[in-house]
């Protein structure tokens, strides 16, 4: 859990300031870093995978230290990169390096962690990685007020020093023997369909993501007549609802039929907040009761997801099923704003709707695709 705060507060901090940082102290331009960055996490994308079965066959915990060491390596080359083609290099290992990460750590938590409390304690974890995103948050945020060179550096070389830490506390897990070669192919999950359409549908649902951090403060600033601190308020909101909350909401998940279900959930309340944004130009309330119901599903969404993907994944292939379903993450981040700043900026109250109806069928559809993944793995119905 410590290893997971430093490192989420390294990731408060880039979140923040790291547009600032590429424009001013690189000199890139917002097209490069739009690239650059989707460059940077498409390649993690893929390499999550491979990096997720090493982590099963030479043990989760040593993978997961090196990979947080590599993520420390790319923060800091970000000192020194100066030109588009090494920012592009510099992405890429960033983007590697995190996405293999997490899916080492989530091998390591499988392993450490008995099946039925898993979910609670990926919630606790993720209850951690937002404490520790808000503090990161308020460091850049004291960096983009000193806007000069030195501010920025230094949250960087902190940045990466907060990785390096990481590792040593990873380092101080137990250690997790690798799991024994299992017979078939060695990327068993790029042949799983099923698991391939839970992955989809999970990262359909995912698209949830810019919503806060894009979607909304164009909306608020193009069609509505709320201050601007309200994109503050509202990120203040979603970050001390999933605080105080994201355990509790994950205790009520028992199984794959409780996860299914509240996947289903996640989706009728994520169109429920884009019904209420939509309404947001007649009131600035109805922004924060869109936010309220917006962590609703978020919290929802989770804890579902989580128990989903580590009771459908075979106990011997954690890393690299963990590494598949968390490409999800990537795909929001790169399809996400494009995808949704085009149907809610350019579409209104419409776009808003049709939002809201992809999530209500993505959520509906995970049951279906859960139970068509359960005779390979276990009795339970979904």
């Amino acid at each position: 859990m410590h290893a997971q705060l430093v490192g989420s507060i390294g990731d408060g901090a880039f979140l923040v300031t790291s547009a600032f940082y590429f424009a001013r102290i690189v000199g890139l331009s917002a097209t490069e870093i739009g690239l650059g960055l989707t460059v940077g996490w498409a390649v993690g994308s893929v390499a999550g995978v491979p990096l997720g079965h090493l982590a099963d066959r030479r043990g989760p915990r040593g993978v997961a230290v090196a990979l947080a060491l590599a993520t420390a390596a790319a923060v800091a080359a970000f000192l020194v990169v100066r030109s588009f083609p090494l920012f592009v290099l510099a992405t890429s290992l960033y983007g590697t390096a995190q996405t293999g990460l997490s899916a080492a750590r989530q091998a390591l938590l499988a392993a450490l962690v008995e099946p039925a409390e898993r979910t609670v304690v990926r919630a606790v974890l993720q209850a951690t990685l937002n404490g520790g995103l808000a503090v990161g948050a308020a460091l850049g945020g004291i960096a983009l007020h000193l806007d000069t060179p030195a501010a920025y550096l230094t949250l960087f070389a902190l940045d990466a020093l907060a990785f390096l830490v990481a590792a040593g506390l990873l380092l101080g897990l137990p250690a997790v023997p690798p799991a024994p070669v299992s017979p078939g192919p060695r990327l068993a999950v790029l042949r799983d369909r099923p698991y391939a359409l839970v992955t989809l549908i999970n990262a359909v649902m995912l698209f949830y993501m810019p919503l806060l951090s894009l979607v909304v403060p164009l909306w608020i600033a193009t069609r509505t007549s709320a201050p601007s601190w309200m994109v503050s308020a509202l990120l203040l909101v979603n970050t001390a609802s999933v605080l105080l909350f994201q355990v509790r909401v994950a205790r009520r998940i028992k199984g794959l039929r409780d996860a299914s279900a509240a996947v289903r959930l996640a989706g009728l309340v994520m169109f429920a907040a884009c019904a209420v944004f939509a309404l947001s130009p007649y009131g600035w309330m109805f922004l924060l009761v869109g936010v309220v119901l917006q962590v609703a599903a978020e919290m929802l969404l989770a804890s579902g997801s989580w128990e989903i993907s580590f009771t459908l994944a075979p106990d011997d292939r954690q890393g690299q099923y963990q590494g598949f379903f968390g490409t999800g993450v990537a795909v929001a981040r790169m399809l996400g704003p494009v995808v949704l700043t085009t149907l809610v900026i350019g579409g209104g109250t419409l776009g808003w709707l049709v939002t809201g109806a992809v999530f209500v069928a993505a959520g509906a559809a995970m049951a279906p695709a859960v139970r068509w993944a359960l005779p390979r793995r276990s009795p339970e119905p979904a």
